[in-house]
C-alpha cells in the first residue's frame, strides 16, 4: 500500500519529466536492464515496478523488524517514527546509490531540485503509509 501511494504520486511527474526525472524510476530501470539483461533502448516498467515494490515491501519488513529488535522505536508514535523511517530509506538507499548508479547527482539534476523534492516527498508518503498501517495494526492487536 504504502509503495503504490508513492508511486501514485510520482507517476504526474514522470509524465511531465520523463524517467530520469523519477530518481527511484531511473535506478530501477538501470538495475532492470543488468539484472535481467534487457535492451536499454527501451523503459521496462515491468523490471522498474518488480524492483520498486520489492524495495518497498522490504522496507516495509524493515520497519517491523526494527520495531521487534529495537524495542524503544515502539516508544515512538508511528506519526514520527513513518517519516523519520522514509527520510532514513531516502538518505541510505537513494541518495547514497544514484549518482553512482545513474551518473546524475540528484542535488545537481539537469531537470533541477524535482527530481529530488518528488523523491523527498514520496518517500515522506511512504513513511505516512507505514504509520497509519501501523496504527491500525497495533489498534487490531489491542482488540484481539
Amino acid at each position: 500500500m504504502a509503495t503504490g501511494l508513492m508511486t501514485i504520486l510520482e507517476i504526474p511527474f514522470w509524465k511531465r519529466w520523463g524517467l530520469t526525472g523519477i530518481l527511484e524510476w531511473h535506478e530501477n530501470q538501470i538495475l532492470s536492464i543488468k539484472f535481467f539483461r534487457l535492451s536499454p533502448s527501451n523503459i521496462h516498467f515491468d523490471g522498474i515496478f518488480f524492483l520498486h515494490f520489492l524495495n518497498g515491501s522490504l522496507g516495509g519488513v524493515g520497519i517491523l523488524l526494527g520495531m521487534v529488535l529495537l524495542p524503544f522505536l515502539t516508544e515512538i508514535h508511528p506519526l514520527i517514527l513513518g517519516p523519520l523511517y522514509g527520510l532514513l530509506l531516502w538518505v541510505l538507499t537513494l541518495l547514497t546509490i544514484h549518482k553512482q548508479l545513474t551518473g546524475i547527482n540528484p542535488f545537481k539534476h539537469p531537470l533541477g531540485y524535482g527530481p529530488v523534492t518528488v523523491s523527498f516527498a514520496g518517500h515522506m508518503i511512504y513513511g505516512l503509509s507505514l504509520a497509519w498501517l501501523i496504527l491500525n495494526l497495533e489498534s487490531e492487536v489491542s482488540n484481539f
